[in-house]
């Protein structure tokens, strides 16, 4: 069974959800890993895709939506929000979850539960002190930049 948790951001730097997701970090410390050099370790594995960022980079595209609709400049504005979608490590070998299909499915829970949201979705094929769970993050702007059929739990159909 997967577990959901949720935490929002009201940091304006959405390049930093990005480097989290793609650069080594200390679990305890959530301060990113650095070789002998002082550069930025790379993780050795994992799938990132974006949605709804028309080919720009998600940090980009997010800061482009927020000022282009004079959204999310306040300090207090929860700019972003974050989900963690944590898969039981007997996922693997009993129902033959792979990284890949992780990925496609949090791309899919995406699509259903954030539409119209620019979103970043990254799997990491390992958990906290390799642990063995799969678990994907999906991080979106909390701007809905498209509009879309209105859905029991929005406010509106858009945020724009």
């Amino acid at each position: 069974m997967a577990t959901l948790k949720h935490i929002n951001s009201k940091n304006a730097d959405y390049g930093a959800a990005e480097q989290y997701l793609l650069f080594e970090h200390d679990e305890f410390t959530m301060k990113p890993v650095l070789d002998e050099t002082g550069r930025l370790i790379p993780r050795e594995d994992y799938r990132l895709s974006t949605l709804n960022c028309d080919g720009e980079d998600f940090a980009v595209a997010c800061m482009r939506a927020n000022l282009r609709y004079q959204k999310n400049q306040r300090r207090e504005d929860v700019k972003s929000h974050h989900y963690i979608i944590s898969f039981d490590p007997r996922d693997g070998p009993d129902n033959g979850l792979t990284v890949d299909r992780a990925q496609a499915l949090g791309e899919q829970f995406c699509k259903e539960h954030f539409p119209g949201h620019q979103a970043l979705v990254c799997t990491h094929p390992d958990g906290h002190n390799h642990s063995g769970n799969i678990h994907v993050h999906i991080v979106i702007n909390s701007l809905r930049i498209e509009e879309v059929p209105f859905l029991p739990y929005m406010d509106r159909p858009a945020d724009t």
